[in-house]
């Protein structure tokens, strides 16, 4: 079970990295005004979703403890971000302060994860 939850743990990973280095490259943009969500942006949090609810699923099964205020809170945070992308994922332009909100709550989102113990 642990290479099983090590592998999704990974693939987590790999979904916030496609969120956040979408945004990442679309920094210069964004002071510009031309920013727009990406097709990586929104495939990142779609994966963060999936890989996320199966890791609980996982912890679960496995005996582990699950601090599920966290989740819940990293959860409503990342369903507000792929509201965001997904609504948005068509437009040419995104406004600075709405794609700025989605890079701030991806940073949040890793924070959460990191520090609260």
């Amino acid at each position: 079970m642990d290479v099983l939850i090590n592998v999704f743990v990974g693939l987590h990973i790999i979904g916030i990295a496609s969120l956040l280095g979408g945004f990442l490259t679309q920094m210069k943009a964004m002071g510009a005004g031309t920013a727009r969500f990406s097709p990586a942006m929104l495939h990142g949090a779609l994966t963060m979703l999936v890989t996320g609810v199966l890791l609980v699923g996982f912890n679960e099964m496995d005996g582990d403890p699950v601090n599920n205020i966290k989740i819940g809170v990293k959860l409503a945070i990342l369903f507000v971000i792929l509201a965001l992308v997904y609504v948005k994922r068509d437009e040419e332009q995104v406004d600075k302060g709405l794609f700025g909100a989605v890079g701030g709550l991806t940073i949040a989102n890793i924070f959460i994860a990191v520090l609260w113990t």
